[in-house]
């Protein structure tokens, strides 16, 4: 017990081991809902869902892993909510991809990711973009879960005349996933850990029970690895205009998300210096790039750092052991793949949306007066339902800021960077 006391600085941090645990148990408790979400949403690519939730659990178990070992920091790691989305309805739905090419972009953002963490590029290309786009990418992908929870809910059905409108509201279904969202957000507000996971569970059983899905056969199985997305790596269109349009969305999102969070639950933690910086910061990109690269290779969408890490915080997690008990908690989820299989799309749509309100609020963030600001912000946000892409949206957030800029006279103001990004996208688009 000394040894890891002394490993994981725990009196220098002000913490015990017994704190950490718990901190661990609420961290995965709060964010175990990606065990349910996650294959269910890749399936839709042909992904077979059990090698799905197998990959997830053990993406998320290695890159926290090594975020406690390694890095030595209380946050936790798993398959990001949007991207995942962007990884079905995007990339492989949208573009027409097979999803092993899918998953080869994936792969290569992660190795980009790495390259960006060992060479200190990371802190140029944040610093690049304006903060507004930032803000703008993770708001928008909030909407993007929103209009996918509506449309898996049966919320939202199309019409040939307003292309979406309002469902049928005497379906049991849709009724059930109404209140879902109101059982949600009733324990969010009450503070309760685990919320999201106790409201999935709650409609799936119900859903059971009334016979709106049926029953697994089994809830307990021996773990084993993916069979058919273990290694499915296909490089064959890695390297195309279309792909490359991918990558950049992969690697965006996972860029700012993963620094967003860093600082956030940094700052919940204390462990931010005078300066606002994360000491040991390159340690968690690196865990959170291997995550997204092991995460490839299994045969899931990119693994990045949750923000949900802040209620184990709040609960006294100081050090990497809360995250290594995390990381243990998902290798143990192992064994009842059968369950997160099982769980109808009415039961994930709720936290679909729920969780597409938390991502939200970032807007408050965003300067809505300063219009040369305000407008590529909006578009960012905006584009990725209407367009179903994040990609998209990120597209035209960046050259509108470029263009609105330079027609009022402040070409000086925007990064070299900056440049690039939008001549790329703009010969990408029209070329």
């Amino acid at each position: 017990m000394d040894a890891i006391a002394r490993y994981f600085r725990l009196a220098e941090r002000g913490t015990d081991v017994a704190t950490e645990v718990r901190a661990g148990f609420t961290t995965f408790l709060t964010m175990a809902y990606i065990l349910f979400v996650n294959p269910q949403i890749l399936s839709l690519t042909g992904m077979p869902a059990q090698d799905v939730a197998v990959a997830t659990a053990l993406a998320a178990a290695i890159a926290t892993l090594i975020m406690g070992l390694y890095a030595n920091f209380p946050f936790a790691l798993a398959p990001g909510m949007g991207l995942n989305a962007y990884f079905t309805f995007g990339v492989v739905q949208g573009l027409g991809v097979d999803w092993p090419i899918a998953l080869t972009a994936v792969l290569i953002e992660g190795v980009l990711f790495m390259a960006l963490a060992m060479t200190g590029m990371r802190t140029l290309l944040v610093n690049a973009i304006p903060h507004c786009i930032k803000i703008a990418t993770i708001t928008g992908i909030g909407l993007f879960l929103a209009i996918i929870g509506f449309e898996n809910a049966k919320l939202t059905v199309d019409h040939p005349a307003t292309l979406v409108t309002l469902g049928n509201l005497k379906d049991p279904s849709v009724l059930l996933a109404l209140g879902g969202i109101v059982l949600i957000g009733a324990l969010l507000v009450k503070r309760i850990k685990g919320a999201v996971l106790i409201g999935i569970l709650a409609l799936t059983l119900v859903a059971w029970l009334t016979g709106l899905a049926p029953v697994p056969d089994t809830f307990v199985a021996l773990p084993q690895l993916p069979r058919e997305t273990l290694m499915a790596i296909d490089f064959s269109q890695a390297f195309t205009g279309a792909m490359l349009t991918v990558v950049i969305a992969f690697l965006f999102v996972d860029l700012f998300d993963t620094a967003g969070t860093l600082l956030g639950v940094g700052r919940l933690a204390g462990l931010l210096d005078k300066d606002g910086n994360l000491p040991g910061s390159e340690r968690a990109f690196m865990s959170d790039a291997t995550g997204t690269t092991a995460g490839a290779l299994l045969g899931t969408s990119t693994v990045t750092t949750y923000i949900e890490s802040a209620t184990g915080i709040e609960e006294g997690g100081r050090t990497g052991l809360t995250a290594v008990v995390v990381a243990a908690l998902f290798l143990l989820s192992l064994f009842f793949t059968p369950l997160f299989t099982a769980v109808p799309a009415l039961a994930t749509a709720p936290a679909l949306i729920v969780v597409g309100a938390m991502m939200m609020l970032g807007a408050r963030e965003l300067d809505w007066t300063q219009m040369d600001e305000a407008v590529p912000a909006f578009l960012t946000v905006v584009t990725m339902p209407f367009t179903y892409s994040i990609a998209h949206g990120i597209t035209l957030g960046i050259v509108s800021y470029v263009l609105i800029h330079v027609a009022i006279g402040r070409a000086g103001r925007i990064h070299p960077v900056m440049w690039g990004l939008a001549a790329a996208l703009i010969a990408f688009h029209t070329l």
